[in-house]
């Protein structure tokens, strides 16, 4: 018999990270020298924990480390840092898991009651994600932290659009909302596991008053809702919307949906949550009694200071019973903000900015994909659906952004949008407008949790 719960620790876990109003009682408030030592105590565990995993031995011995070389908080970046490019050559090389995680080839997955899940494979092959008990319920314990302080309430209903499979967001969200709140949850998962149409029916007949999951999609149901004579806000009673906002228009959003409140949050696969919007809507309140977080330059590996964008570097404080994450770099760009006037007394980060990896360079100027949707809200002649194509022409890269307008405008839509973009954007890019909906073949936005947004041909 498996022995997750118990090693789970339920009391244990909300002792140590506590939500709702016991987390603003505590945690939220200590003092920035409380938090450093809270800390320094979890950062040292992972550690010890990291130097008997081969991964970070081979890692960290390569930059001429040894056990005991890390003794404080302040020698953090002395850890070289990873990425997602470092876990698929272990893979590679130790198939079919790796051996980034604390699990040997001889080692029963049962008896260590490892929680087994992949990414999306939104930038390549899928990779292997190991939780253990420990991990995996204070990541869960996290994100309902997150919905508790955006305001769920015990009588919501949420409805989710997070997909399951091997991916692990469906998992996890349902996890959290079920083990550490009592609000209804409704796991309708992506388009391709219940259609649109159903979706937005289920809305209606359960009565959701809480949204969840990517934003694409949900600005998706938005108008399968209208076109299906519903009313967002009236006949679908729908007050609050928690998903990944990043730099999407939040009044655009909450308008499709009747006025519903909007709310941001930002994790990754190997980390779960980080940070969560909270009621002052002031920035992305960083769980760091949870992580640690750093800016790094793309270039440099430099940590940036406060407030200039970098891809962002994420060591989990937690996560020592399997899988530990010790100076991750996601290749998420955002900017580290310094604690605000609200109630809770952690740094802030901007939100999602845009993909390090996926960041496209026009003539000097840095155009990150992601990034054109939220220009695209702006405008009532196009849907809001786009997809970036790349190529190389010539000497020099060309990016040609395939816009859907809401109805057959021609070429004079085209010229005015590529005016559009040029002045928000700093460079020129083309311009392909073609009608509702012909973009959802490419960008899977119905069937995928994070669609497509740029297809590089070079």
């Amino acid at each position: 018999m498996s022995d997750y719960f118990r090693r789970a620790d339920v009391n244990a876990l909300l002792s140590a990270y506590p939500i709702g109003d016991a987390f603003l009682r505590t945690t939220a408030r200590l003092s920035r020298d409380e938090l450093h030592a809270l800390q320094e105590t979890r950062f040292l565990t992972v550690v010890r924990r990291g130097w008997e995993i081969p991964f970070y031995q081979r890692l960290w011995s390569g930059v001429g480390l040894e056990p005991g070389d890390i003794t404080r908080l302040d020698d953090l970046e002395k850890l070289p840092p990873f990425s997602k490019t470092e876990l698929m050559q272990s893979v590679e090389d130790h198939p079919p898991f790796g051996d980034y995680h604390g699990l040997s080839a001889e080692a029963s997955l049962g008896r260590r009651g490892a929680v087994f899940h992949t990414t999306s494979g939104t930038t390549g092959t899928p990779q292997p994600l190991f939780f253990g008990p420990w991990d995996r319920e204070v990541q869960n314990v996290l994100l309902a932290r997150a919905y508790l302080l955006q305001g769920l309430r015990d009588t919501d209903v949420v409805h989710s659009i997070y997909g399951f499979g091997m991916v692990n967001g469906g998992h996890y969200v349902r996890e959290a909302v079920l083990h550490f709140t009592n609000a209804l949850y409704l796991p309708a998962g992506t388009g391709l596991e219940t259609p649109s149409v159903n979706q937005v029916d289920l809305m209606r007949r359960y009565g959701a008053t809480v949204l969840v999951g990517f934003i694409d999609y949900l600005k998706r149901l938005a108008e399968v809702a209208a076109e299906q004579g519903l009313i967002p806000g009236e006949d679908i009673p729908v007050r609050m919307i928690s998903g990944h906002i990043g730099q999407e228009s939040r009044e655009a959003l909450s308008a499709m949906w009747g006025g519903a409140s909007i709310y941001d949050w930002y994790g990754v696969g190997d980390t779960g949550t980080i940070a969560a919007e909270g009621p002052d809507h002031d920035g992305l309140y960083i769980w760091e009694d949870a992580h640690l977080v750093e800016a790094l330059d793309p270039d440099t590996g430099a940590p940036q200071p406060e407030g200039v964008s970098g891809s962002l570097c994420v060591t989990v404080l937690f996560k020592h019973d399997i899988y530990p994450v010790i100076r991750f770099n996601t290749n998420d760009v955002t900017r580290i903000l310094p604690v605000g006037a609200g109630e809770v007394r952690f740094r802030r980060m901007a939100g999602f900015e845009g993909r390090a990896d996926a960041m496209v360079k026009l003539r000097g100027i840095n155009v990150y994909p992601t990034a054109i949707g939220t220009l695209l809200d702006e405008r009532e002649d196009t849907t809001g659906e786009y997809i970036c194509q790349v190529a190389r022409v010539g000497t020099r890269d060309e990016m040609t952004v395939v816009v859907e307008a809401r109805a057959a405008q021609g070429e004079n839509l085209e010229k005015d949008l590529r005016t559009f973009l040029r002045g928000r954007l700093g460079v020129e890019v083309g311009v392909s407008v073609v009608g509702p909906g012909e973009t959802a073949p490419l960008t899977q936005v119905e069937t995928r949790q994070k669609p497509i947004r740029l297809i590089d041909h070079r």
